[in-house]
């Protein structure tokens, strides 16, 4: 009489055994790979905000009167140049209101406009954020006539400068605009007003989140112009995933070339 072909209960437990180690192994590869795509899109995502963080920060530095940056903590302070010319004849009598320059390759938006004119020398930081009279800072600039030559810049009350440019230049700068840090945003400041003191943080105008997710203090450092060279802000802060707790460092110098 033949014997039934099948499997006995030992050789059953060893493939369900078998079959259970499979099955872990393949559950634990698929697990860790999928935990190291998320990972590395994870380091991409901070890389790539750590890259546009920096360059809003660059092109916005860029655009500062050189002496005008000072630093505070966390925080930076800086006059944007809205446009710049040559001035032919700085105010004179009786009403001291006008400025004959060289015409605007375009006219800059006024609003809140200044004129400065160079801010070296024996002028301090905080002198360029004041509009005493005479100082290097004029009262805001109420029109420009771009229309005839040389062109004229008529400012809102009398005022003398107390320098002049061994290149006769002559910018027109903006209200003050800051960077500021708090816990883990990076925010910008604007529309605040100008104060011979350093505000850190201001505490009127305008706050935009410029970044989020910065862990640790962010430091920025400004190096003054040399005859060799421009003057140079550097800065660097670090970017944290807030779920896995990686972080990315991000450092970065701009140099701003603007002359007197």
């Amino acid at each position: 009489m033949r014997r039934s072909a099948g499997f006995t209960l030992v050789e059953l437990v060893m493939v369900i055994v078998l079959l259970a180690i499979i099955a872990t192994i393949s559950v634990q590869f698929v697990t860790l790979s999928t935990q190291g795509a998320l990972d590395v899109g994870s380091r991409q995502k901070r890389a790539l905000q750590g890259v546009v963080v920096s360059e809003q920060v660059s092109r916005e530095l860029r655009h500062a009167f050189p002496l005008s940056l000072r630093t505070s903590g966390s925080c930076i302070e800086w006059l944007p140049v809205l446009s710049a010319t040559s001035y032919i004849g700085l105010t004179r009598g009786p009403g001291f209101d006008e400025i004959d320059v060289a015409p605007f390759a375009s006219v800059p938006s006024l609003g809140d406009a200044r004129a400065l004119i160079y801010g070296y020398g024996s002028t301090t930081v905080n002198d360029l954020y004041s509009t005493s009279n005479p100082g290097v800072v004029s009262p805001l600039i109420s029109s420009i006539d771009n229309s005839v030559s040389p062109a004229v810049i008529n400012l809102s009350a009398a005022h003398r400068f107390s320098q002049r440019s061994p290149e006769r230049r002559l910018f027109v700068i903006g209200t003050p605009v800051s960077l500021c840090q708090s816990g883990r945003f990076l925010y910008r400041y604007s529309d605040y007003g100008s104060n011979p003191v350093q505000p850190a943080p201001p505490v009127t105008g305008t706050r935009e989140v410029l970044a989020a997710n910065l862990t640790g203090a962010m430091d920025f450092s400004f190096n003054p112009p040399t005859l060799q060279r421009g003057a140079l802000v550097s800065f660097s802060f670090t970017l944290e995933d807030p779920h896995s707790g990686e972080s990315t460092p991000v450092s970065q110098e701009v140099q701003i070339r603007n002359v007197p």
